[in-house]
This record gives C-alpha cells, structure tokens and sequence, in this order.
C-alpha cells in the first residue's frame, strides 16, 4: 500500500468509534504480534504481524511502520512477503531483529505445509533505510527442532541477542505431554546455529501446552524470561520469569504475569536512551464478522517501559512521550466528587491517572465508556477485602436485564500503599496498569459514540487524586 492509499483508508475508517486514535494499527486489515522492533539510526521501526488482504487472520506478512517519538507513526511498504513454492510459502511469522556491526537482519519464522506443520527459523538481510529486504539464500538457518521436544511442529519465534562470546538466539516450543519450554542455541555468525539446552522447560498444568514469543533479557544482575502461554487451543496470559542465567540454564526465582487478558506476543527492545522498551498486540474480543464489516483488526499497545522493582516484581509504564498529544486536563480531588457520581468530562480517547486510598472492605475506582443511564459501562473496581482489580463489561439486553462480563485478578497493596491506577482509553482500547505492576488490558465496544461518559466508583471518601487528559488523534 502506498502513502497516499493510506492516508485515503485511515480518512475513510476514522468515523469508526470503536478504531484507536492514539495507539497504531494499520490502515486497514489484520494486526497481530509486534516483530522486528529496533530504534536505527534515531528513528523506531515497528514491524508487525499483518494480512495485507483481510480484517481475518491469515497470509501473514510483516507489516512495517516507523516514528521518532513511539507515538507518531508513518505506514511504509511491506518488509516481508511468503515466497511461493519455498520454506516460507504458507507465511512469515514473529521474530526480531539485530544489529550486527551496521548490517540489520531480520529473524523470523517460515512456515509451509498445512496448517504451518512445518516451522523454520529464517533471515533477512536489510538495506541501510530498512526499507528493502532480501532473503539468505542458505535459508532456514534452524531446520529441526530438538530430540528432546518429542514433536516437531510448535517451533517459532527467534529471539536473539548478543554477548561477549557469540550469539543467542531463543525459541518458544513444547516438550510434548510435560508443558511450554524455551530452546537455546549459540552462533558466531548468526548464520550457523549450534543448539545447547532448553533455557527452561515449564508445567503443562500450570502454565501452558506450548510457550510462545520469548524475550529473554538482564536487568542490573538479573534475568528476565517473558513467555506467551498457549492452551492448546487458545491463546492464554503472558508470563515472566525473574532469577538467574548460569551454564546456559535459567533458574527463576520469581514467577508473575504480565498481562491477564488482552496484551498478547509482547517483544522488546533497548533503545538509544538505554530503555527497555516493550510493545503487546491488544486482541480483539468480537465476532468474526465483525471484524471484516470494520474492515479492521488488532492495535499495539503503548509502548512501555520496563524495570524490576526491589522485589524483583517486572514493572511497567507507558513511555512519558504519550504525553505530547495531551490535550484539555481535567483534575479533581476528593472534595471535587459525591460518591458514584457522573464526572463533568466526556470522552472515548482519555489518559487517566487515578489515586485511590481503599477503605477497609470497600471498593473503589471508575467506570468508562458509560452510556447516559449507565446501563452500558466498563467497570474498572478494586475491592479491598479480596485484593483484587477487576474490569466488569456491562450492557443491557432485550428488557432491563443487564449482562456482565467480568475479568478479575490479584493486586495486594502493602500497608500504607495507595492505588494508582494508569488507564489508557482509546476507542475500543483499555489499558490499565496498576501501581506500575499489575497490567489487565482489555476491549470495549460500546453501542454508540455517545456512550462516553465517566462514572466514580465507591466511596467519595476513597479518592485521592484524579487527573484526565483528552487525547489527540495521532492521524491529525
């Protein structure tokens, strides 16, 4: 797609209230793991799971996108296409990229044969601009998967750094009947790849058939493992590992989650300034059909930064750049609000930073996307006596029933702490990130456009601070 054709589609679709203004997406068509990320000479390059012939799943490609600042995006060519009749012909899949003393190469997974039952781990050699890309001849440069896996089709998503010595790369498998596993392998050409060891092998029971998307990084003297947990026959949560790296081996010594419901194949990158900078694919939770009457499907996440806090828990925020396409700030105190009441502020593109001190068995927080009756709303509440966040979808039915759709999880505040609450609404989209560490995105799709009012939840007493900011479009 050129430039101006997409401009043209983004012009044509921008009446869509349930389409993102402020998180990228694609012009049009399917969206799904961020590939490739990589800042190149000062400019971020995004690279993405993307059908460049449909709002469904299917044909993948890597789409491609580049910014200055992680929030303005401008739509180039696509960097990679399935060849036909090669190892790739059935799609290119999720991987990164590196720099390798000036030369970009792309890592990805080839697929072929039916239903992608045979997985391959290929390169890509790119130009200066990151623009043209072209294929290694002696692709695949990992062909078989190890003994020890016990099958030979779940095998994908390279991920690849370097160190002293050589090298790195990591997949995401399985060991057949025993769980989710990370294989390991070492190179000092990035083309010939010696394998070593699984990195870690996990719990079929606990936590997934199959572990997809591995990211596997130092923070100060420790390891992080970041892992995509696949059911079986669905995509579950996204899981972290933080411990130890000795002789090839991983030991953990904490396990958490870093989204519960929507962010999905998260991939991460250090960027010029030295962040750890991470990007999720947000899924969609409506009908097919839906989809391909919108014409559209998936969105990135904000970028956000990641650190390890004192106990050795992954933390998150959105990169402070979102800051720039803020626009009217509204705040209020404890003494600016009546319990559950209607705040004087409307709007589907919101960045709101809350604080909130939760009474003894009570419960506190904010309803989003309400309609004027509150009979359709999202609920964003946390309740003290269980320690848990949730977020509640409510929407009428035929009559006055109402239906509800609830996701809830565990978030303890130690004694004394507050809780803070960072919510990134944008059309369909809702991020929320609780005191930098618990993450629960998740989708609304609300009946109209003027379903955008916001609602106080709990006690008037519970709030301590609340600040919203109106979001311009990043398209204008």
């Amino acid at each position: 797609m050129t430039s101006e054709s997409a401009i043209t589609t983004r012009q044509r679709l921008s009446s869509d209230f349930h389409r993102p203004h402020y998180h990228y997406l694609p012009p049009s068509n399917w969206m799904n793991d961020p590939n490739g990320v990589i800042q190149w000479n000062g400019l971020y390059h995004l690279f993405y799971q993307h059908n460049p012939n449909g709002a469904l799943w299917g044909d993948m490609h890597w789409g491609h996108a580049t910014s200055p600042d992680l929030i303005h995006w401008t739509d180039v060519p696509i960097a990679i296409a399935p060849t036909p009749g090669t190892y790739d012909e059935a799609g290119i899949y999720s991987g990164c990229m590196v720099n390798n003393n000036g030369q970009p190469i792309i890592f990805y997974t080839s697929t072929r044969g039916e239903h992608n039952s045979i997985q391959t781990q290929s390169i890509a050699f790119g130009s200066p601009d990151l623009l043209t890309w072209t294929k290694h001849p002696g692709n695949p440069v990992i062909s078989e998967v190890p003994a020890e896996s016990g099958q030979t089709r779940d095998f994908r998503d390279p991920f690849v750094w370097k160190e002293s010595d050589a090298w790195y790369l990591v997949l995401g498998s399985k060991i057949q009947d025993v769980g989710g596993a990370i294989f390991l392998y070492r190179s000092q050409n990035l083309l010939d790849w010696e394998y070593l060891n699984p990195l870690l092998i996990g719990d079929i029971k606990t936590n997934g058939v199959v572990w997809e998307c591995p990211n596997f990084f130092k923070v100060g003297d420790q390891w992080v493992l970041i892992i995509s947990s696949h059911l079986g026959n669905a995509t579950g949560s996204v899981l972290y590992f933080v411990g130890s790296y000795e002789n090839y081996r991983f030991t953990p010594q904490y396990e958490g989650v870093l989204d519960y419901d929507t962010l999905y194949a998260p991939l991460s990158f250090v960027d010029e300034k030295g962040r750890r900078i991470l990007y999720g694919w947000l899924r969609e939770s409506r009908a097919e059909r839906e989809l391909e009457r919108a014409g559209w499907s998936g969105v990135q996440s904000i970028p956000r930064i990641m650190s390890l806090d004192e106990q050795g828990r992954l933390n998150m925020e959105p990169v402070p750049e979102i800051e720039t396409i803020r626009g009217k700030h509204h705040h209020f105190g404890a003494q600016d609000v009546e319990s559950d009441a209607v705040l004087n502020v409307r709007g589907l593109s919101l960045d709101i930073v809350a604080e909130f001190v939760p009474q003894a068995g009570g419960q506190c927080g904010l309803a989003v996307a309400c309609s004027a009756d509150g009979k359709e709303r999202l609920d964003i509440l946390y309740d003290a006596a269980s320690e848990r966040l949730s977020v509640n979808k409510v929407s009428s039915s035929v009559g006055d029933m109402l239906l509800t759709n609830s996701r809830d999880i565990p978030h303890k505040l130690v004694s004394g702490e507050s809780l803070k609450l960072r919510i990134l609404l944008d059309g369909s989209v809702v991020e929320i990130i609780a005191n930098k560490r618990t993450s629960l995105t998740s989708r609304v799709y609300p009946l109209s456009a003027d379903h955008n009012y916001i609602r106080l939840l709990g006690s008037q007493s519970s709030v301590q601070s609340l600040d919203i900011w109106e979001m311009s479009s990043i398209w204008q």
